[in-house]
């Protein structure tokens, strides 16, 4: 079936299968590598976007039905000469370590920083609640967070 897509603002039609994932959709048909398929089963987080606005497991998305949705994904934020602010928070406070979780994490804190929740704590740790980090980076994200959410 044919599904069409809005991501990081660029509109694409795919056609998916009926059992296609959303992951790989993401990754392997259109190349946005950010998303990164981990446990398959919503548990990791590595697979976080943002679909209308709200971070969602990609690999439990059938891609038949985002058909119509706007995704964004760490590629779409930012850029090498101009970082979005949770980037530069994350590199400031060194919360990148390994990096195959921080595309989720970024998106986290993007989420977190456009609902004006970044400056509140406890809700930054549960919002970090469904992202595992094989290097325990969590307090340098909340860092991050915090930093970003301060302007600086």
């Amino acid at each position: 079936m044919m599904v069409e897509l809005k991501v990081n603002g660029r509109p694409y039609r795919v056609e998916v299968a009926e059992n296609e994932l959303l992951v790989d959709v993401l990754r392997y048909r259109l190349g946005f590598m950010g998303v990164k398929q981990g446990c398959g089963e919503g548990d990791c987080g590595l697979c976080l976007v943002l679909m209308n606005g709200r971070p969602v497991h990609s690999c439990l998305i059938p891609a038949w039905r985002a058909d119509g949705s706007d995704i964004v994904t760490v590629e779409g934020i930012g850029s090498e000469t101009s970082l979005h602010p949770v980037q530069r928070a994350f590199i400031d406070q060194g919360a990148v370590q390994c990096g195959f979780c921080i595309p989720a994490a970024v998106l986290i804190g993007k989420w977190l920083l456009d609902r004006g929740l970044a400056g509140d704590r406890e809700t930054v740790r549960w919002a970090y609640r469904g992202l595992l980090c094989r290097c325990g980076s969590y307090l340098r994200f909340e860092e991050a967070v915090a930093q970003a959410s301060r302007g600086g």
